[in-house]
């Protein structure tokens, strides 16, 4: 049975374009950044990619204080800024979704848990189910969890899909969101080999990276993960997200990774339910070429 179960793993990546190497990916993103992204900096680019930010605060020294204080900032956001749509998600560690759950006021922004032992994922998988359904119970709306690395490159595929199935189930119809981990992943095929597993076994997004490893997101794993999202859609018809977190520093890199989702993708993706940035530095920076003046709200 377990020969059976993996043999449909690897048939499922056999149907997809895996074979692609590190070399290919960099020449296409240097290609779009080069020809394309002037294009789509402009003002209401910006807003658009405020909009689909997942404000995020994963410190080991957060407290149910901070939290609120960081949630209120959120609820005094459309006061302060009527003519701009707010955040789209609040990002906390599973034990502060019920502080953000007390505070938050504003019907739009969603709340994200990070769960099933983030950032590492090396825990058992009891944990991690009970982990994700405390987090839900407790009001998040959406969950976003990490693939058994480990498994994933000793080529258990079934493990891994298996964890991910079962994760799926526990979020009850809540988004769920899948981190590559791309950093660890050594190649880009890996990257989108992990891509296609993680949404057929139910992924809802597919996220480049917990932002704790270095090199977190890039503009190359984030090529290679909209290609398998497109060649999924293709086959399937079904949209999956598209997340990068981890190192998004500045303006221009928010714009690369539009400018792949848009090119890869299409506008199809262009809205905050399919295209998320998980950042909370880049607000302020986005939020202050919006303005042409500096912003240090959030």
């Amino acid at each position: 049975m377990e020969k059976k179960e993996e043999n449909k793993y690897l048939a499922t990546l056999s149907k997809y374009h895996t074979a692609i190497t590190d070399q290919e990916i960099e020449e296409k993103v240097a290609e779009l950044v080069a020809n394309k992204v002037a294009a789509n900096d402009n003002v209401e680019v910006k807003k658009f990619l405020f909009n689909c930010i997942d404000l995020t605060t994963l410190n080991s020294d957060d407290t149910e204080e901070h939290v609120m204080k960081f949630t209120e900032k959120v609820n005094e956001f459309e006061t302060k800024f009527p003519e701009l749509k707010n955040v789209a998600a609040i990002c906390v560690f599973p034990n502060m979704v019920e502080t953000v759950r007390n505070t938050l006021e504003v019907d739009e922004v969603n709340i994200a848990a990070v769960s099933a032992g983030f950032p590492t994922s090396q825990t058992f998988i009891e944990v991690k189910v009970a982990e994700t359904g405390m987090a839900i119970m407790d009001g998040a709306d959406e969950i976003d969890i990490v693939i058994s690395i480990g498994r994933f490159l000793s080529e258990d595929y079934q493990t891994m899909c298996d964890e991910i199935q079962e994760l799926k189930e526990v979020c009850k119809g809540k988004h769920m969101k899948v981190i590559l981990e791309t950093g660890a992943l050594k190649s880009m095929s890996n990257i989108k080999k992990a891509a296609i597993l993680a949404i057929y076994s139910g992924a809802d997004f597919i996220k480049t990276s917990t932002g704790k490893l270095k090199p977190a997101a890039t503009p190359e794993a984030a090529y290679a993960m909209c290609e398998a999202i497109k060649e999924y859609y293709d086959k399937t018809g079904n949209k999956i997200g598209f997340k990068p977190a981890g190192g998004l520093n500045t303006v221009h890199d928010a714009l690369v990774y539009y400018t792949i989702v848009k090119e890869v993708l299409g506008e199809e993706w262009l809205n905050n339910e399919l295209f998320r940035l998980g950042t909370s530095r880049l607000a302020n920076i986005l939020l202050s070429d919006i303005q042409e003046k500096e912003i240090k709200f959030f």
